[in-house]
């Protein structure tokens, strides 16, 4: 609802495209500042806590800013202050959310609770704008934000009533790192650990170059397809529900383990899918190829996140995920690529480029780690200890469990 709105707004005040851009771009940038700052915080302090912060921050710039529309007083520099603090709020948003998750169901649960996260994101991606549309049609902009700071003033009440496990519940010996040296030590983590290394590189590289046809949809839509705003829309309604009915297939999967191989086919699928979209001249055929980028785009994504947070110890999940969520940061500058391409060779061909980019990165990882073919992760709490190494590791040394090789081993 606030892309929306606040896109309606920038051109509504400056009628620029090149200010729309802008007023994206800064309030996805802090994304790719704040982020590791925002995960190693989450491993400092109360996750729920942050959470509950940032929704009263979010509550509070929707209410100046709508109140702003409807005196009047609204100006173009009020929209970029309050969406970069908005995107401030989200960077320290997000690593505390998806880590609270899974200290609230526990590992055994999580993959299915990750999934079910994804369908409510892709049910308001879905809804969001139509809701935002509605009611800038109904009641104007400064509506659509009242009603925005009105939906977090709930979350807030919502979030304070869970019940989370207090850290030291969950592990007696935990105790916090100093701030800059837990930054340290989470970057230290991801690089010498393989296995969540690999994740990484899959949970970065595809989405960079694959997500950039949500950019391109408009120029797909009218120059390859020859239609309009009708059919963009029923793409993406394609895409919304392949995304929606991915995540309630994971959510309703009953594992004891989490795999590496369905990671990536799923991301194989998802990065061949975009390839065919690109090279569709159909429009039921490109309707299908959106159903399977949603489908694939989002099975992949959520078995990737579960295993990056079941083999990351839980006084690190913070900083592993703030790392794993500089997708969203990344997303832009694909986007801006796709664009450069698109301008010099056409969309068909800026997206063949773009997913042949995402796939040569999926098997750069297969060559370079087929271990990660064979990763079996037991998604049990006792799997995965506060010590920084994995059960599942330790028992793959041992001949128990086959999860791939410690961190530190050759190979």
């Amino acid at each position: 609802m606030d892309q929306v709105t606040r896109g309606w707004l920038v051109y509504q005040i400056t009628g620029s495209p090149l200010q729309l851009g802008l007023a994206t771009a800064v309030r996805g940038l802090p994304l790719l500042f704040f982020g590791i700052v925002a995960g190693a915080y989450a491993d400092r302090s109360g996750r729920k806590a942050q959470l509950i912060v940032a929704q009263v921050t979010n509550a509070f710039l929707n209410l100046l800013l709508a109140t702003l529309v409807l005196t009047h007083h609204v100006q173009v520099w009020h929209i970029y202050v309050t969406g970069f603090l908005a995107g401030t709020v989200q960077a320290f948003q997000q690593p505390a959310r998806q880590t609270l998750i899974s200290d609230i169901v526990g590992n055994e649960k999580l993959m299915n609770a990750l999934a079910l996260n994804s369908a409510a994101l892709n049910s308001s991606r879905t809804l969001g704008p139509a809701i935002a549309g509605a009611f800038i049609s109904a009641v104007g902009i400064a509506g659509s934000y009242y009603l925005q700071a009105g939906m977090y003033a709930f979350a807030t009440l919502w979030t304070g009533q869970m019940r989370v496990p207090e850290r030291r519940a969950l592990n007696a010996e935990w105790r916090p790192e100093p701030f800059f040296a837990s930054i340290r030590s989470g970057f230290a983590y991801v690089g010498t650990n393989s296995n969540i290394r690999t994740l990484m590189m899959l949970a970065l590289g595809p989405l960079t170059f694959g997500m950039a046809y949500t950019s391109l949809m408009p120029v797909i839509a009218r120059n390859i397809l020859h239609g309009g705003a009708p059919l963009q829309g029923l793409l993406l309604s394609c895409i919304g529900v392949g995304s929606l009915m991915g995540a309630l297939t994971v959510a309703s999967m009953r594992r004891n383990n989490g795999y590496g191989l369905p990671v990536v086919i799923g991301a194989s699928c998802f990065a061949a899918a975009i390839f065919g979209f690109g090279s569709s001249h159909w429009i039921w055929l490109s309707m299908i190829l959106g159903f399977t980028i949603g489908l694939f785009n989002v099975t992949y994504q959520t078995q990737n996140q579960t295993l990056l947070q079941i083999l990351a110890p839980r006084h690190l999940r913070g900083r592993v995920m703030s790392i794993y969520l500089l997708n969203r940061a990344f997303v832009p500058l694909g986007a801006l690529l796709a664009g450069a391409l698109a301008s010099q060779f056409g969309a068909a061909w800026s997206l063949r480029i773009m997913s042949s980019c995402a796939l040569s990165i999926i098997v750069f990882v297969v060559v370079t780690r087929p271990q990660l073919l064979t990763l079996k992760v037991p998604f049990n709490d006792a799997a995965n200890d506060e010590s920084g190494d994995p059960a599942g590791e330790r028992r793959s040394r041992e001949g128990v469990a086959v999860v791939g090789p410690a961190p530190d081993s050759p190979g």
